[in-house]
C-alpha cells in the first residue's frame, strides 16, 4: 500500500480534483461505462434517437475522507422510480451547457446552491437503453451544504465514501434479460442501499478513468 493510500489522501477532494483535471480529454468512441460489457447491445442502443441529459457527480470535501452525494428517487416517478441516482435531468433549451443543466437540476432536486459547487471536469457520455445521452459533470461540494429535498422527485439523500465507490471489489457484475438478450451491469450494494444501473455504470466509469491502476 502506498503512503498516499495509507493516509487516506488518495480519496480526498483535493486528489479527486487533481485526477479529474488530469484525465485524458479525448474520449474513446467505446467509452460508455458498463456498455462495454455488452458489445452486442451497443449498436441497438446507439440507433435510438437520443435525448440529452446531465447529472452532477458531487464529491463532498470532507478532508481525506471525501464522500459522494446520491439520492433515492421517489416511487411516484414514471421512470427509474425508487432507484439510487445522481442529481440531474434533461438538458433544457435554455441551459447554456451540460454543466449549467447539472447545477440547475441539483439546485431544484436537493437545494444545492451552485455557489457551494466547484465544477472540476466532465466524463464521457453515458448512453442509456431508455434513449438518453447523459453528460456526467464532476464537482467538489463544500461540506456546509444543507439539503432541501424536492419531495416530488427525491425521497432521500445520503453520502457514500468515495473510497468505497472507487474500490473495484465493491463493483459486482450481474445480469438480467433485456429485449430477449442477457445484459450485464454493475451493482454496488452499500448497507441498505442498492446502487445499480446507470448510477453504478457512471461510478464504474469514474473508477476506470480516475483511479484504476
Amino acid at each position: 500500500m502506498t503512503t498516499e493510500a495509507a493516509t487516506g489522501s488518495l480519496f480526498s477532494a483535493a486528489e479527486f480534483r487533481r485526477r479529474a483535471a488530469a484525465q485524458n480529454p479525448h474520449f474513446a468512441p467505446d467509452d460508455y461505462g458498463d456498455h462495454r460489457l455488452n458489445p452486442d447491445l451497443k449498436d441497438l442502443i446507439l440507433q435510438a434517437r437520443l435525448r440529452d441529459a446531465a447529472v452532477l457527480v458531487p464529491v463532498v470535501d470532507r478532508g481525506d475522507k471525501a464522500t459522494v452525494i446520491l439520492t433515492q428517487r421517489t416511487t411516484s416517478l414514471r421512470s427509474h422510480s425508487g432507484q439510487i441516482a445522481f442529481p440531474g435531468g434533461r438538458i433544457d433549451p435554455t441551459d447554456l451547457s451540460p454543466e449549467h443543466a447539472a447545477l440547475r437540476e441539483a439546485e431544484e432536486e436537493i437545494g444545492l446552491d451552485r455557489s457551494l459547487v466547484e465544477v472540476v471536469g466532465r466524463m464521457p457520455d453515458y448512453v442509456t437503453g431508455s434513449g438518453y445521452r447523459i453528460r456526467p459533470v464532476l464537482s467538489v461540494v463544500r461540506p456546509d451544504f444543507l439539503p432541501v429535498l424536492n419531495a416530488d422527485e427525491v425521497e432521500d439523500i445520503f453520502e457514500v465514501p468515495l473510497s468505497f465507490l472507487m474500490d473495484p471489489a465493491n463493483h459486482i457484475r450481474e445480469s438480467r434479460i433485456w429485449k430477449e438478450r442477457e445484459r450485464f451491469y454493475y451493482t454496488m450494494p452499500y448497507g441498505e442501499r442498492f446502487i445499480w444501473g446507470i448510477t453504478a455504470g457512471i461510478l464504474h466509469m469514474l473508477y476506470e478513468r480516475l483511479y484504476a491502476r
